[in-house]
């Protein structure tokens, strides 16, 4: 059995290694909405009833509104790490897995666990006839590359001529509906289509995610997952949330992220790769860079299979741009 996986965040562990309070620290290392969204009114009943079916189906209603999802019913499910662990559930012990690499590596770990053989492939391209699921995350963490959909959807056709399923991780997609699957899912029947919930809205802390795909499908994640396995406040906020206008939500994303893109070309730095909510940045000196940021106790994301890259999430406000500008102008290597 692997290993745990390095994630974003960890600032406790970074301040014990570095110093200061963990409150006191920038994190940039992860891809979420710096602002979150204000908390709508959740009733009193919520907190005191297992989350009833009408309580599910008013989440099920919003999601399917809110992602465009024409023919088939989104799963609220706790996350969607949750679900990724399930997925080799539906497939035979030894079957084949490629995974559009790199990419978040909880996919290959749950995989490689369940018994399958793991194929890392550089693009859909180099998928083999011997693939029974094929991983795509998109847009792509953390280089932020992004798959044209219609080479999705041929890949899907070979997978499904195959008894085979296409699973794409569109954790990042908010930013980019035009992108997304979603809107097409219900003509693709061995799809799976993951959707995450708090990076967005800035409440990862919810644990709430989707899975959009065919019913029978989206059955067995219901039965492996167990009755209640989402909260009734989680559903409640996101109910509300997923019916109010995105646009603000997106606009401000945008301006993070256009300011931090500044700050780190300002640095001369170079970009390897831009989703809205995080920027890869490529440097010979990155684990330098990275030891010298943590001394001011600002946190970033290092690869351990990429040694030269680092992922940069977005600052709350322009006193943390300013406060990473000052840092990276003091680096000297």
């Amino acid at each position: 059995m692997s290993g745990p996986i390095v994630h974003g965040g960890g600032i406790t562990a970074a301040a014990a290694e570095f110093g200061g309070q963990p409150e006191d620290w920038l994190d940039l290392s992860t891809g979420i909405n710096p602002c979150p969204v204000p908390l709508p009114v959740i009733p009193p009943a919520v907190w005191h009833r297992l989350p009833d079916r009408h309580v599910v189906q008013s989440t099920v209603e919003a999601a399917r509104d809110y992602y465009r999802s024409r023919g088939l019913s989104p799963l609220p499910v706790p996350g969607t790490q949750s679900v990724i662990q399930l997925l080799p559930r539906l497939l035979e012990r030894e079957s084949r897995v490629a995974i559009v690499s790199p990419t978040y590596g909880e996919y290959e770990k749950a995989f490689a666990n369940a018994g399958c053989r793991v194929d890392r492939i550089t693009g859909l391209a180099e998928i083999g006839e011997g693939s029974r699921l094929v991983v795509a995350v998109n847009p792509n963490n953390p280089d932020a590359r992004l798959h044209d959909r219609n080479r999705l959807i041929a890949v899907h056709d070979v997978l499904q001529a195959r008894g085979g399923y296409l699973v794409v991780d569109e954790a990042f997609g908010d930013a980019d509906p035009e992108a997304s699957l979603v809107p097409l899912a219900d003509g693709l029947s061995n799809l799976i289509i993951f959707r995450s919930f708090g990076k967005f809205f800035g409440l990862a802390g919810l644990r709430l995610g989707f899975v959009i795909a065919r019913d029978d499908i989206r059955a067995c994640f219901e039965d492996w997952l167990g009755p209640w396995a989402v909260s009734g406040p989680a559903l409640s906020l996101a109910a509300s949330l997923l019916r109010a206008d995105p646009a603000p939500i997106a606009a401000g994303i945008a301006e993070r992220s256009a300011a931090l893109n500044a700050v780190l070309q300002g640095a001369g730095l170079t970009i390897a790769g831009n989703a809205a909510l995080f920027t890869l940045v490529e440097d010979k000196r990155a684990a330098a860079l990275y030891t010298h940021l943590c001394r001011h106790h600002i946190l970033v994301r290092r690869f351990d299979y990429a040694p030269s890259w680092l992922r940069f999430g977005l600052g709350p406000d322009s006193l943390a741009d300013q406060r990473l500008a000052a840092a990276l102008e003091s680096f000297d290597a």
